[in-house]
């Protein structure tokens, strides 16, 4: 077990928080944040101690920094955490752009450490069995597919949206980690993409708090289409918007020589998986319930287009299989070499985009090793 220290106490403290009462491996001991009133509270609710950042960085007690700073954050932290001597793990996405995250994988090599990143998603009962069937060649080779996430935007139910709308964030820095990344994890690394991005607005109103009625700037793109290019020749279009009131279509379809999958929500752990082989075929569900990061363990339905009410949530699990790998010197899965690859292939799309030009991808990973219920089960409390 590792002693883990906080630093940025918003909203996704609470789902992180959530994951000691999971994963036998994650002690939290301290927390910080750039407003101290925030980390006050957040220490007395979860019997913690509280630290100033400077104070934080340099705990002896503390081996791991996560890293749940706003997106803009993501690099000025991580860097300091690194330089201070202690491995994070960061929210997604890895920094605002590739040179930034370049630079930490260089930092965490140069002194030794581990840089973990999420999403930690694709580690999930869903994923791994998306990728078991895509594996064992039940559905042949896959030769394209499609990938959505479309809703109206943050504003419909956060007070204070406007971070969502301003260069370094907007809707593929926030929600092309989870794609991309489940993309790889499916597929293997990409090659080249091209993109169109649109502002339909260029003002956007606050729909809740004490703002609501009020109209704000919107300085980036807020849909785009997508056809990326992978390694093993799979050809995936994409659309990701803060457009689109409703949709009914599926998160991710993947077609194959001999076959074709439905891939659940890579924004949570859960399934089912739905596969079909031969052309007038049923299509078959895959429970995955009864897997250890497959069950449903929250009932919350968003409002937003295609997500189900009952969910499996079990976000930690890459920090813990990071702590594991730690203590048993080997590569963890959500490593830094993948994270940059997903900064690449998002930073290559709004470069597409404004150039109106297909872009060939800097980077490359290895795709991530699967992830089997033997060994998830070492990380689980009993």
């Amino acid at each position: 077990m590792k002693n883990i220290g906080v630093i940025g106490c918003g909203n996704i403290a609470e789902t992180y928080f959530r994951a000691q009462n999971y994963f036998n491996n994650i002690n939290f001991i301290a927390c910080a944040d750039i407003n101290n009133e925030v980390a006050k509270k957040c220490a007395d609710e979860y019997k913690i101690k509280f630290q100033t950042v400077d104070e934080i960085l340099v705990n002896p007690d503390i081996d791991i920094i996560l890293n749940i700073t706003i997106p803009q954050a993501h690099f000025e932290v991580s860097k300091k955490i690194l330089e201070a001597g202690k491995h994070v793990y960061c929210e997604k996405p890895l920094s605002a752009n590739y040179e930034q995250g370049k630079e930490l994988i260089s930092l965490s090599k140069k002194n030794n450490l581990y840089l973990g990143n999420a999403p930690d998603t694709f580690l999930g009962g869903g994923a791994q069995l998306s990728r078991d069937i895509i594996d064992n060649n039940e559905i042949g080779n896959i030769l394209t597919g499609n990938f959505i996430f479309a809703f109206p935007g943050a504003e419909d139910f956060h007070p204070n949206p406007e971070s969502w709308y301003r260069e370094g964030s907007g809707p593929v820095l926030d929600m092309g980690p989870y794609f991309f990344t489940a993309m790889i994890n499916l597929l293997g690394p990409a090659k080249n993409i091209r993109s169109r991005g649109f502002r339909f607005f260029d003002k956007r109103e606050y729909k809740a708090g004490p703002k609501k009625g009020n109209f704000f700037d919107v300085e980036n793109n807020t849909s785009y289409m997508f056809d990326l290019e992978f390694e093993n020749r799979s050809m995936i279009q994409g659309f990701i918007s803060f457009d689109v009131q409703n949709h009914k279509r599926n998160h991710i379809e993947l077609y194959g020589s001999s076959g074709s999958i439905i891939v659940p929500d890579p924004n949570m752990f859960g399934g089912p998986v739905i596969t079909s082989k031969e052309l007038g075929s049923e299509w078959i569900n895959h429970s995955v319930e009864d897997k250890p990061l497959g069950k449903t363990n929250i009932i919350n339905h968003s409002g937003r287009s295609n997500e189900e009410p009952k969910q499996s949530n079990y976000r930690g699990i890459g920090l813990s299989e990071m702590i594991y790998s730690i203590e048993n010197k080997r590569e963890h899965r959500c490593n830094g070499e993948l994270a940059l690859h997903v900064l690449d292939i998002i930073e290559s799309a709004m470069i597409s985009s404004k150039t109106k030009q297909e872009v060939n991808l800097r980077s490359t990973c290895t795709r991530p090793r699967s992830f089997d219920d033997q060994e998830i089960k070492k990380l689980l409390k009993n």
